[in-house]
């Protein structure tokens, strides 16, 4: 009835509690971006549907995984992330009766180092996840890759979750990839950055995460994530300027 779909590179340290926290499912899919380190054959402990290809993009990759699925629902999961037993009872009661919509959207209980984070933006960070596998497609995105369903979608009541940066040098590391492809995004999409961008756009971030939403109440880790997504917030939009600048020489 349900397929689990997963993409990895060099996920060693991950993967496994991943894959443990869904093996009851009937069918994992593992697309692997030719991993130097452990990662394929952690993954292989729990399927024989491991597949290596070179790496083509967010999108592309879960597409690809999400169309080697044979079960007739499909739920995309990342090596950073763990159903729970709750989350657990609640598919497979679901899909063992009669969904009444084509897919569904799931929380997410998001942690930066070990800390569940309730605030600033990051709860509940609803993401759709579950869905009719014929029904569903990723659209193609430099990053922050979504499904689009065809059919009427709802929310699932449990969350995943979500181990996301483990400290503040591995957001700093991530953060060099992922604000390089969000500006090659707004490029591809004709956006330019202005000084406005650059100057207002990052002081903004942090009264929105800190402030508006209430980022305060986490806490240490409340102001240092609002920190760092005013940097990442600059550095996206500078790169973008200098796209647009290089395009212009």
């Amino acid at each position: 009835m349900l397929s689990i779909a997963i993409i990895t590179h060099n996920e060693e340290g991950n993967i496994r509690d991943a894959l443990e926290s869904v093996r009851w499912a009937e069918e994992i899919v593992v697309i692997d971006a030719n991993s130097s380190d452990r990662t394929q054959d952690i993954c292989r402990e729990y399927t024989d549907k491991v597949y290596s290809f070179e790496w083509a993009g967010f999108s592309a990759q879960k597409n690809k995984a999400v169309s080697l699925t044979t079960q007739p629902w499909v739920f995309v999961l990342d090596a950073d992330e763990r159903f729970t037993d709750a989350l657990k009872e609640e598919v497979t009661g679901l899909l063992g009766g009669n969904p009444s919509m084509e897919g569904y959207y799931v929380s997410r209980k998001n942690y930066f180092a070990k800390k569940w984070i309730r605030h600033g933006g990051w709860w509940p960070d609803h993401t759709l996840r579950l869905f009719r596998r014929e029904k569903g497609v990723f659209e193609s995105r430099e990053v922050h890759e979504s499904v689009k369903v065809n059919g009427e979608t709802g929310y699932l009541k449990n969350p995943i979750e979500h181990y996301t940066y483990k400290d503040i040098d591995d957001f700093l590391k991530r953060m060099q990839d992922y604000s390089t492809l969000s500006a090659k995004e707004l490029y591809k999409k004709g956006r330019r950055a202005n000084i406005l961008d650059i100057v207002v756009r990052p002081v903004a971030t942090f009264i929105r995460m800190y402030f508006l939403q209430l980022g305060m109440l986490d806490g240490f880790y409340g102001i240092i994530l609002a920190c760092l997504y005013s940097v990442y917030t600059f550095k996206k939009y500078s790169k973008l300027k200098k796209m647009w600048k290089q395009e212009n020489v």
